[in-house]
């Protein structure tokens, strides 16, 4: 798992930020190795200028993950936040990063708490992280926070992982198939063409059809490609509006293989992200608000935002959820039960888990569906090419032997 990979590298960091330290306390600055201009060599070529040029994202979720998992071990090693963030700072090879880390340093140092520094980099860390940190420092719990907010993200990057793998094979199938109809319209099918001629009132149906198309891709290529590329970017870029989103995020609860997935997915983020928050201490409205801001769904995320309303007017969770139908009964049931008990962060760990493992099973279950219906769509396709260019072929053999 990505935490146990980030965590061989907390002791190098630990090491470190202790040695920065220790060269602060005898008067030496960590050394710093920059380039810099040299005149006596003005006939640098081009490449050497351009090397040191690259273009540099922001972190990525592996970043913030390891991030995390090595400041909890840190901290908990008795080197102070600011040590941490400097040592940390100086092994990231992201520029972007580092200057981040830099700031909250400085922030830090500013009197701002550790909280407060990151709420100040929205992009980075979202509310569920800042408000976490901000319950860890209210109870002083700041590294073992830390390591919870680890395990959640790696869980969080795991479950991502599991829903793209997925949708992998079915795409690599789709992409083949398509492949091997065109390469079999534009470069097999034109050899039959000469066959062919003079003969078109002969042919069967299927082999015009394919041989029109076979004609309209070699003739107009050049035009067909752009316009796939536009077609595609109209989509992304309508998914990326509200109606287009609200849109897509429906689609996606009604399609035949990946509702349950979906449905799934989505049940599970928000429970176990309603979990974590509630056995951090994070107010209940502040949790329902987090939650549904992650919730990755239009439609899952007005439901939490329904039920953060109604909770705001002093009504239950439980009660707030059973007007909606995207939430199973049984889920709303439990969270009754944990309501009455006062048992409610327990009660979202046990739900979160059951539905995390129903989801792998989804998972296995829709990948083992696709992959037979992936191949038989393929095999249609590869045997409606072959039947329309072997049957004419046959038909005028028997013209010519008179059967």
């Amino acid at each position: 798992m990505a935490t146990q990979t980030a965590q061989r590298h907390d002791e190098t960091a630990v090491l470190e930020a202790r040695a920065g330290g220790n060269s602060r306390s005898s008067g030496e600055g960590p050394r710093r190795y920059e380039p810099t201009d040299s005149a006596g060599a003005p006939d640098a070529s081009v490449m050497n200028k351009l090397r040191g040029f690259r273009v540099e994202f922001g972190p990525s979720r592996k970043d913030i993950l390891h991030f995390t998992s090595q400041l909890a071990v840190m901290i908990r090693a008795g080197i102070s936040l600011q040590e941490a963030l400097e040592g940390i700072g100086s092994q990231q090879d992201n520029m972007k990063f580092k200057a981040v880390l830099r700031d909250l340093k400085v922030r830090i140092e500013e009197g701002n708490s550790f909280s407060q520094a990151l709420a100040e980099h929205p992009q980075i860390f979202n509310n569920l992280y800042v408000n976490m940190v901000a319950a860890a420092e209210a109870s002083g719990s700041l590294s073992d926070m830390l390591q919870k907010l680890a395990e959640y993200l790696d869980q969080e990057a795991e479950t991502r992982s599991q829903v793209k793998s997925a949708m992998v094979y079915p795409v690599i199938i789709a992409v083949m198939a398509v492949s091997v109809t065109i390469f079999l319209l534009c470069f097999v099918l034109p050899r039959f063409t000469a066959i062919f001629n003079g003969k078109e009132h002969l042919l069967p149906a299927p082999t015009v059809i394919l041989m029109a198309s076979s004609a309209f891709l070699r003739t107009w290529w050049y035009a067909i490609i752009p316009a796939i590329g536009a077609a595609f970017w109209a989509f992304y870029f309508f998914i990326n509006t509200t109606a287009g989103r609200l849109w897509w995020d429906k689609t996606k609860l009604v399609l035949p293989l990946i509702r349950t997935l979906c449905r799934s997915l989505y049940i599970t983020r928000g429970l176990h992200t309603m979990g974590v928050l509630t056995r951090a201490g994070v107010p209940i409205l502040n949790t329902i608000s987090i939650t549904a801001h992650i919730s990755g769904n239009v439609l899952y995320k007005n439901m939490w935002l329904s039920v953060h309303e109604e909770v705001r007017q002093g009504k239950k969770i439980a009660a707030a959820l059973a007007r909606c139908s995207l939430m199973p009964s049984s889920v709303v049931q439990m969270i009754r039960s944990g309501e009455d008990s006062g048992n409610m962060a327990d009660v979202l760990r046990d739900v979160s888990a059951f539905y995390g493992r129903e989801l792998k099973a989804v998972i296995k279950a829709v990948t083992s569906m696709i992959e037979p219906i992936m191949i038989v769509i393929m095999g249609c396709l590869v045997g409606f090419i072959a039947m329309a260019i072997i049957l004419p072929i046959f038909k005028m053999s028997n013209l010519v032997t008179g059967k």
